[in-house]
């Protein structure tokens, strides 16, 4: 029997070359209207027993070709649970290739680049919490193709934060850590949410690109557009998720930010911050260090090693949000990166870096967050 293999669903993303049997060659649509390729998600329907062997081809001109060498794919039998499969990169077969060989436990076995987080999932979470006590919850515009930027606000303090995520959407566990951060926020009984809640006015946008996310892509928009390089200038014809989101900061302030993303090379958890804006402000970037500090001493699942080299003075690329709103409002802004991979200080043989661990880091950046204001 020929295995069988699928992606027309949400967030699905692959091609199917060739199939004999049980192997099957296989390679990753591009976002539309870009060369960007990365994040695939398919289903196999097998037989329990059959000896898969699964090749991804042409993955060296792919966005991150780094991000291959000690990846292993996320799988999942129920879509439930996520665990991982090891892998095999050669860069020299078939224009870079990653090849997984797994013995099937069940007749159908999905597989994905992380563990996805649907549109479906995303609109269960702002049902959930538009009702909890306190939420207001903000259509603030809608994507290119009229899905919902959703906001959903919280906190009577005067402090106003602003969380942000799937920018990137191929980049899932960023909403993963947004389910995270609103169960914790929302919490009654949680003093560190009951204690920012008075603090604070929080702004909260779990997926800023639900077109590129319903679409499986990686890292753009319906139009093809990287929204992380708009902020300077968003339109409504290019960007008007960013636009719209970023004339509701407009309206509110800025005091702290956080962009959420994933990292498809590094394996760690990082912050970027905005050392190289034109006008950095007395005490700004004193509060991003000292919240870097104080996140590494709350969980061992960050560190202070690993990450981008730090632009020059005066260097900052504002087309990004955290520069564009560190320099545009003096906020503390950052960008928060989790792997691909796996934590390297502190490695997960069964599910690498997970849902689960986005969603516990999430609850140690609101502590700590806490502890700083």
């Amino acid at each position: 029997m020929t295995i069988s293999i699928d992606a027309a669903f949400d967030s699905g993303n692959i091609v199917v070359d060739s199939l004999a049997g049980t192997t099957a060659r296989l390679s990753i649509r591009k976002d539309r209207e870009s060369d960007f390729f990365q994040w695939f998600h398919f289903r196999v329907a097998c037989q329990a027993g059959d000896a898969l062997e699964l090749t991804i081809a042409g993955l060296a001109n792919s966005a991150y070709p780094d991000g291959w060498p000690d990846y292993a794919v996320c799988a999942s039998s129920d879509r439930e649970h996520w665990f991982r499969l090891d892998t095999s990169y050669d860069p020299a077969i078939d224009g870079g290739s990653l090849t997984v060989r797994h013995t099937a436990e069940s007749p159908i076995l999905w597989i994905a680049y992380f563990a996805p987080y649907s549109m479906e999932r995303h609109h269960d979470l702002i049902a959930w919490v538009a009702e909890c006590e306190g939420v207001t919850y903000r259509r603030l515009g809608h994507s290119l193709e009229g899905q919902p930027i959703d906001c959903l606000e919280m906190g009577t303090g005067d402090t106003q934060v602003w969380l942000y995520a799937r920018q990137h959407p191929g980049e899932s566990m960023a909403e993963w850590w947004m389910e995270g951060a609103l169960e914790k926020l929302t919490d009654p009984a949680d003093p560190h949410a009951r204690s920012l809640r008075r603090k604070c006015r929080f702004h909260i946008v779990p997926n800023m690109n639900p077109d590129g996310s319903r679409r499986g892509h990686l890292r753009t928009n319906f139009a093809g557009v990287n929204l992380n390089r708009e902020w300077h200038e968003p339109t409504a014809e290019r960007s008007p998720e960013v636009l719209c989101v970023r004339q509701a900061m407009d309206e509110s302030g800025v005091d702290w930010a956080m962009d959420v993303h994933g990292d498809e090379a590094i394996p760690a958890v990082f912050l970027a911050g905005f050392e190289g804006i034109p006008s950095i402000r007395p005490g700004q970037m004193e509060k991003y260090k000292a919240f870097e500090k104080a996140l590494a001493a709350s969980t061992p699942d960050f560190q202070l090693d690993l990450g981008y080299a730090e632009s020059a003075p005066g260097q900052a690329n504002l087309s990004m949000s955290t520069t564009q709103l560190a320099e545009r409002f003096g906020a503390v802004s950052m960008t928060l990166e989790m792997p691909f991979k796996d934590n390297r200080d502190l490695p997960d043989p069964v599910q690498g870096w997970s849902p689960e661990r986005s969603k516990l880091l999430a609850h140690a950046c609101l502590a700590t967050l806490d502890q700083l204001l």
